[in-house]
């Protein structure tokens, strides 16, 4: 079904400036039978893994990190940006094309030795996914893979996300 989930996937050019096109995901969430098998295929290289943690980036990683934990039988956890987790955060600075920026996670969020799974919805530089896993990673977290619904292969990504186990489902 990978071929048609595509057909679920909007196409927009010069959002959000030109010369970008924007892979929107809106008519894929609207669908419910799209949804559910993304998530099925987002799921499926990790379910003989025995994962104990799906962790996502804000926003969007969210979206997919729900479902995912229910069907893998794992907890949530989520990796957001700085003053947005009311407990104490283990944090992690990264750099960005044109300055830095950090991601923190509740010090409890995982545990040493725990299998986690990191979701969000596309790779494309790979800077935001590379800092999940370093944070993670610092934690005390076994990072068993990271899973995307899109990855932008013109953009290197994978990349950062060297020596990570990464996957997706869609391809451009």
């Amino acid at each position: 079904m990978a071929t048609e989930l595509k057909d679920f996937i909007r196409d927009i050019p010069d959002f959000p400036k030109p010369g970008i096109l924007y892979r929107d995901i809106a008519p894929l969430l609207r669908s419910p039978e799209a949804f559910a098998e993304a998530i099925r295929q987002m799921c499926a290289p990790f379910e003989d893994q025995q994962i104990d943690v799906i962790a996502a980036a804000e926003a969007r990683g969210f979206i997919f990190a729900g479902p995912m934990s229910l069907h893998l039988n794992a907890g949530l956890v989520p990796i957001r940006k700085p003053g947005k987790l009311p407990y104490e955060t283990h944090s992690h600075s990264y750099d960005l094309e044109y300055g830095s920026d950090e991601l923190h996670v509740h010090i409890d969020g995982v545990e040493e030795g725990q299998k986690v799974v990191i979701v969000d919805d596309l790779l494309a530089t790979g800077g935001t996914m590379g800092a999940c896993c370093r944070l993670l990673e610092r934690c005390g977290a076994e990072i068993v893979g990271c899973s995307f619904l899109i990855h932008l292969s013109g953009l290197a990504g994978e990349a950062k996300l060297e020596p990570y186990r990464w996957e997706s489902v869609l391809v451009y």
